[in-house]
Formats: C-alpha cells, structure tokens, sequence
C-alpha cells in the first residue's frame, strides 16, 4: 500500500493505525487462530462509525482488500489478510443496557463477555455463545447459537435493529421497518453485507442458572446420547445443554487419576428453578452414573466463561460442522468411533440442539436459512503445537467424512473452515438464492468477500 493511501487514511479516522515495520504491528496483525499467518497493510482500530466509514471508501477507491474483525474469533482468519486494510472494530465495544425495555445497545466489537457483565448485572440476558471471548457481531451474523437457544431463539432472532456502514460508505439503520431486506439478510447472512457498528438486542430475564458439566464413561456413551436425543424432543425450553465429547482437563472435581481421558460430556444450562433442574438432571444420572460433575446453581455469565481457558488465543483451529435433524442410531455410532479420538485438551466435538424456539422462527422469516435441523454439530478441531497441524487437521476431515452422509445438507457457517466455500450455498441453505438478490443490491461488487462469501 502506498505511502499516500496511509497518509489519507491517518486523515481521516480517529483510531490508531499500524503498518508494517511499526512497533506492536505483529501483535496486531495476529487472530484468535494462529494457524493463520498474514500480513495486512493496515490494522486500523476504529472508535467510531465514522472511522469505519473511511476505512470502507479508501478500500473501494483504493481497490485494496477489505478485512472487517469484531472478536477476531473467525476460525478461518477472515478479520485480517494479505495487503489488506483491517477494520479492527474492538474501540468500538461499549453496551448500552436499558433495564426498562429489556434492550441493550452493544458496539459492533463487543465481546459476549462484556455483554454479559452488562446485561447481568440487571438480571438479563440474551442467546450468546457458549465462550465469553466470542465477538458478539460475528456470532449474531451468522445466526448465533448458545446456552439460551431453546428458551429464547438464535442471537440473531433477538436483534432489533443494526447500525451498519455499507459497501459504497453510506451508513444506514436496518431494522423491521428501515431498509427491511438488509435486516432479513443480516440476521443469518454473515457479514456479506456490512459492517455492523452497532447492533440492538431484546433481552431476557435470566439470572442464575443451574448446571454445568456431566463427565460419563465413553462405554456409556450409547445410552447417553440416545437418552439425549429422545429427552430434547420435548424437553422444556428451559433446558439448554449439549452433549459431546471431551478429554477431562485437570480440574478439582475430575479424579486424578482420570485426568486427560475421552469422556462424553453434557454440559446443561437450565434457566428455571433450582429445583427442578436437579429433578430434570437425576434423568441423566439415571441413565448412567457420571465420572465426575460439576453442577449446581451459578450465574449464567459464569456458565457462559467456563470453558474460556480450554480455548486460548493462539491455538492452531480447523472445525467442521454439519446439522441433523435426528440423532440416529448409525449416527451415534459415527459419533463414537471418532469422538473418543478428539487429540487433545483443547479439541472437542459439540451436539448443540436448535429445537424449541429456534424452531418457532419461519424458514423465510430471517436469513438463517437450517430451521428444520434440530442439531448444529461441531467438530472443532484446536489445538497449540503447530507440528500436530497435519494429523489433528486429518482428524477433523475423517470425523466430518463419516458424519456427513448421515447428516443434512449444509453446516453452521460460524463453524466453517476457509476450505468450505464450495459448500457456501448449502450451508446458508434454503435462503440462498434470495441472499444473493439482496448481496447484488447493497454490495454488488463484492467489497466484503472476506467471509463466507455470497457471490453477488
């Protein structure tokens, strides 16, 4: 990049910018994946709407690549490339809760963490992931699943209203009632679109929650997942938990001597009374006597930080996802001969369910375009020492070969790795073609490609 484009850019935007040869330009340029290894032109943190709309206009005047970070956590390093211009967004994080409307005005860098602190502190929440650290506009763009799902819908079926900056520098309000397409698309269309400054989320009473993690024998992992399977079907939507797989890390409650052994593992997260969430949790008890457990009440935001230290900055990640309507029994057994394998502490495999009030959504009504999975699984392959990249990399594509012919069409694109693209259309599923139509009106020349990428 040249030395005029740097010299306008300093001009025009009120944050910081680094380029290379500045001090602090390799801790900037870094993601929350370190098996990505790129060289940006620029990494500009933006304080403002404003800065972002500089940012946009200099990159399409300029011809330069486009890379937008929230929370940094795209597995496949979309927040930053070669040469390219990045709109670091973590200046812009402040979250705005008012207690009155339930609502929370929240920076489009914003972590889940910081919402969280917020909106708890009245007693609130909303659907956010299950790690703190996740940013919370790359998760609700892309649909956004978490603890809260069953109860209160996908991240993206509780916004309101964004407010973006578009690919030709115009800033504009989507909402249900301003520039309604753009809304519809955002909420399940990835960052296709925009950049989202802001976003307005409807919040949810929800305080203390019970549960935590179960750890139960791989021997019992039949009867544990089929035992799962048959229960959410019906399950109240107070229940938000998950089955997986899971390498015990060295905590407390987890016996010594079974430290750093496979284990099925169903984390829970229930948002009603104390009570009947030990009466719901006896069921799996009853199913089969848990290893080691660590359950009981505890505020949601703590639940939703728990595994934040299994999952670092600067590991090496490759996922892949896939959605099911059922777990069959051939799926299961899929499951369990290459779930036990999981490589290490860090990697796991999760069985998130998306039933309940994700299933009260039209398939038209948002972008999310799977309202007919019940489950969204992800193999989430991470790991630290780079030198294990080819065989935990290898894990991964054998796991998701033997689950993907039993499974539906497509995988969660908040799960998908960069050499998913050729998958695009099936993983936005049945909303595709109409999230091109609006990819050609708002963004024709394709400025945000750096993504799961709609071709205009």
């Amino acid at each position: 990049m040249d030395t005029q484009t740097i010299q306008t850019l300093r001009g025009s935007v009120t944050g910081s910018i680094v380029i290379p040869g500045d001090p602090g330009y390799d801790e900037a340029r870094k993601v929350y994946n370190y098996m990505i290894d790129r060289h940006p032109a620029a990494v500009v943190s933006c304080r403002t709407a404003h800065d972002v709309v500089a940012m946009v206009r200099e990159a399409a005047q300029t011809g330069t690549e486009l890379a937008v970070r929230g929370g940094g956590h795209s597995v496949p390093g979309f927040g930053t490339a070669d040469d390219a211009l990045v709109v670091d967004l973590s200046g812009l994080s402040d979250v705005t809760v008012d207690p009155s409307t339930r609502t929370a005005r929240v920076g489009g860098g914003a972590t889940w963490g910081a919402f969280n602190e917020a909106a708890g502190a009245f007693g609130l929440a909303t659907t956010g992931g299950i790690i703190s650290t996740t940013g919370v506009g790359g998760l609700t763009l892309g649909g956004g699943i978490g603890y809260l799902s069953r109860a209160y819908g996908l991240s993206c079926d509780n916004l309101l209203s964004a407010q973006v900056v578009t690919a030709d520098g115009h800033t504009l309000t989507a909402s249900g009632t301003e520039n309604p397409d753009l809304f519809w698309a955002l909420r399940g269309g990835g960052g296709n679109f925009a950049v989202v400054t802001e976003f307005t989320f409807q919040l949810h009473p929800v305080d203390q929650i019970y549960g935590g993690p179960m750890f139960f024998e791989l021997s019992d992992g039949e009867a544990v997942l089929s035992y799962f399977n048959e229960f959410i079907r019906t399950a109240p939507r107070e229940f938000g938990g998950f089955p997986g797989f899971q390498i015990a890390p060295p905590l407390p409650f987890v016996p010594e001597n079974r430290v750093g052994e496979p284990f099925i593992v169903v984390v829970s997260c229930w948002t009603g009374s104390a009570d009947d969430g030990e009466r719901i949790l006896q069921r799996l008890r009853d199913v089969a006597r848990p290893v080691a457990e660590h359950v009981g009440p505890m505020p949601y935001a703590a639940l939703n930080s728990a595994f934040d230290g299994l999952v670092p900055r600067g590991l090496q990640h490759y996922w892949k996802a896939a959605y099911a309507a059922d777990l069959s029994a051939e799926l299961i057994r899929a499951h369990l001969e290459h779930g036990p394998k999981v490589p290490v502490v860090n990697s796991t495999v999760h069985l998130y369910p998306i039933n309940g009030a994700c299933q009260d959504v039209a398939a038209d009504a948002t972008a999310f375009g799977h309202r007919d999975a019940s489950y969204a699984m992800v193999i989430a392959g991470m790991w630290p020492d780079p030198a294990d990249n080819q065989a935990n990399t290898q894990w991964v594509r054998d796991y998701y070969a033997a689950i993907a012919p039993l499974s539906q069409e497509g995988g969660y694109v908040n799960f998908a790795s960069s050499d998913d693209q050729s998958k695009v259309a099936a993983n936005y599923g049945a909303n595709y073609a109409r999230l091109q139509e609006v990819k050609r009106h708002y963004d024709p020349d394709n400025v945000f490609h750096l993504n799961q990428n709609i071709q205009p």
